[in-house]
């Protein structure tokens, strides 16, 4: 090697890496957006240790089933899922006009219970058309009310008015094994 010749260096400077690393990291938390998986949206009542009672007419109770072949049963029959919409209907809008239907919407209860072995999208089906009898009577309501079938038309006290009158009351029971095994 000549005089006055250095070799050049073999190390390389990293004291700006992790600054570098730092930049990055925080561009991709800011950058990436986050699914958050969505699912049914209930409100449940406050949780008590307590046994409630609670007296209902068995006329003013729509029992609807789903075994675990995904079977659907309204008031212990066999019914197309196509029906279930126009049965809930029926049996909510009644105003005590049939006795074996219920009452009035306030007292109407919906009882939907599930087996553990029925399939999330037969339950989802279900689940659906039983809000949909409700939104379908409430559009109703709503039109011949008010004039307007929109919800988000309407002021707050007309949309009261709607939830008042059809009240969402559906008792959700806990899923058990009673229609066999798949």
């Amino acid at each position: 090697m000549a005089k006055g010749k250095t070799r050049p260096s073999t190390t390389i400077n990293a004291s700006s890496m992790a600054d570098i690393a730092f930049l990055l990291l925080i561009f991709f938390l800011v950058a990436t957006k986050i699914e958050v998986d969505k699912g049914i949206s209930v409100t449940l009542p406050e949780w008590t240790e307590e046994k409630v009672e609670i007296d209902l007419p068995p006329h003013n109770v729509f029992l609807v089933l789903i075994n675990s072949r995904d079977q659907l049963l309204v008031e212990n029959e066999l019914c197309p899922l196509e029906e279930l919409r126009e049965r809930t209907v029926k049996f909510i809008d009644n105003h005590g006009r049939d006795a074996n239907l219920s009452d009035s919407p306030e007292k109407a209860v919906v009882s939907f219970k599930a087996d553990r072995g029925t399939s999330y999208e037969r339950y989802i089906q279900v689940y659906n058309e039983l809000k949909g009898a409700y939104n379908d009577l409430r559009k109703g309501y709503a039109m011949r009310t008010y004039g307007k079938s929109n919800m988000e038309l309407l002021d707050s006290i007309q949309r009261r008015d709607i939830l008042d009158t059809y009240p969402w009351r559906l008792s959700e029971a806990e899923p058990t094994s009673f229609g066999g095994s798949n």
